[in-house]
């Protein structure tokens, strides 16, 4: 068979500190939004997959949360989730942002890449957010952070270089046949999805406290007999004093997490949407296996 001929499939999987970028690269990768973005930590909680399919190759990318020390028990789970993962894919990237500085936390990270058998691509991300000196200067310092099989510069929301990753990315997949339907984009259920779109929306509004106590499940999908469809979500809190804040002055701040989360699931399902969302305390859910459990972590 020749070069030209050759089919790759396989899988890829991003790493970095919490806020590198992962989750817009993957959308970028994918050409649509099938991970939820923000700029709080501890977003992604999901392996999220988005599928890549060209005419040579079908990468599928795994998105995790970001790998840190952990100091409760769902920071424990979630950088489980990333070992896991990670022991599994063809190629590894390595998320840092342009213009931060390398810190503990990269090098934290480094030094666990180093111990697996996945080449990994270093990955200099938002490189809109810095000058070319910074960004050749960050190209410098990623280098001598570890063995890279390669390291390239990109920006997700400018789409530089995204087709360069994403050729150097398969470059490093096993020949082998489609794993997923070509018309297919994400693995994900569509429960999962909403579940995300509605955090999202709720991450965008509310005070630096929030993020790590904010989780949501999908309680109902149903059809009313005029046709509409109906979507019943639950966003779970750890604090009764957190829940003056997600729901606001006359339920202000819910309503507009809702008018947020609205459109990406009208987009998702295909159809007009009434979202219903109601505020739920589980306490201190984060430290107890039980209500990890029960909420999917």
């Amino acid at each position: 068979m020749d070069e030209q001929s050759v089919f790759r499939s396989g899988f890829a999987a991003f790493v970095g500190r919490p806020n590198a970028g992962k989750s817009t690269l993957t959308n970028a990768l994918v050409g649509s939004k099938i991970v939820i973005t923000s700029d709080k930590p501890q977003t992604t909680r999901h392996a999220v997959r988005g599928i890549l399919t060209r005419d040579d190759a079908q990468l599928v990318l795994v998105d995790t949360p970001g790998l840190h020390r952990p100091r409760t028990l769902l920071g424990e789970r979630l950088n489980d989730v990333v070992r896991a993962t990670l022991a599994e894919v063809d190629v590894i990237g390595f998320c840092i942002p342009a213009a931060e500085r390398i810190g503990p936390g990269d090098r934290f990270i480094a030094a666990e890449l180093a111990e697996l058998k996945a080449p990994v691509v270093g990955i200099v991300t938002k490189t809109d957010t810095a000058p070319k000196h910074r960004v050749a200067e960050q190209l410098l310092a990623v280098s001598q952070l570890g063995e890279f099989a390669d390291i390239v510069p990109v920006s997700a929301v400018a789409g530089s270089q995204v087709d360069v990753l994403a050729g150097l990315l398969v470059g490093h997949l096993p020949e082998g046949p489609m794993l997923y339907p070509d018309d297919v984009a994400t693995d994900n259920d569509v429960e999962t999805r909403i579940a995300e779109l509605v955090r999202e929306a709720a991450l965008q509004d509310v005070r630096d406290e929030l993020p790590h106590s904010i989780a949501v499940t999908i309680d109902e999908i149903r059809r009313r007999d005029s046709g509409l469809q109906e979507v019943f979500a639950t966003i779970h809190l750890e604090r009764d004093s957190q829940k003056g804040i997600v729901i606001g002055p006359q339920g202000s701040r819910l309503k507009r997490i809702g008018t947020t989360a609205r459109p990406g699931i009208e987009s998702l399902l295909g159809e007009k949407v009434h979202l219903a969302l109601h505020v739920a305390v589980e306490r201190e859910w984060q430290r107890d296996p039980k209500k990890l459990d029960r909420l999917g972590f």
